[in-house]
């Protein structure tokens, strides 16, 4: 699959996961640098907001926009991935102001991007995806932006999490 980052075409490291697949295992990094499995992140609802770099505009909006969501959702485990060092995140929320959201930093394994199939491998940037999934990290609901420099369908994917509990 190709995407399209700066203007040009971007291959993806592999075929994305597919809705009703389990996202592959991965391991990311979180604030305090600990590293966590993918297991332990999934929660009955899970949203996983994916950015390729936190430092940008797009993503930053993303960012702030999903933070500012979650207060609605308390059943809802939400996390955003990027390929920034844990010390960039860190800066970066201090910076917005961002409190709630948990950052988790694929940068040094990649593994989330690899496995899950949306690392740009001649940038090391995964793609700008949206990812929900049940318990059992099966994936209900995916959004990976073609022009990676738009914004994801927020209201689509906070309408899906809606109908989640019904």
């Amino acid at each position: 699959m190709q995407v399209q980052f700066g203007g040009e075409d971007r291959e993806l490291a592999a075929e994305p996961t597919e809705v009703g697949q389990e996202l592959p295992e991965f391991t990311l990094h979180k604030a305090d640098d600990s590293r966590v499995k993918s297991a332990d992140l999934f929660k009955d609802k899970t949203l996983i907001s994916v950015v390729p770099n936190i430092n940008t505009s797009v993503c930053s909006l993303q960012t702030k926009r999903f933070n500012s969501e979650m207060d609605k959702y308390p059943d809802v485990a939400f996390y955003t991935v990027s390929t920034n060092t844990v010390e960039e995140q860190k800066d970066w929320c201090a910076a917005e102001g961002v409190k709630n959201m948990e950052m988790l930093s694929d940068a040094e394994e990649q593994s989330f991007g690899r496995n899950v199939g949306v690392l740009m491998p001649a940038l090391d940037f995964d793609a700008r995806s949206i990812w929900i999934t049940d318990g059992s990290g099966k994936v209900l609901y995916r959004e990976i932006l073609q022009n990676q420099h738009e914004e994801p369908n927020y209201q689509a994917a906070l309408a899906f999490l809606k109908g989640m509990g019904k």
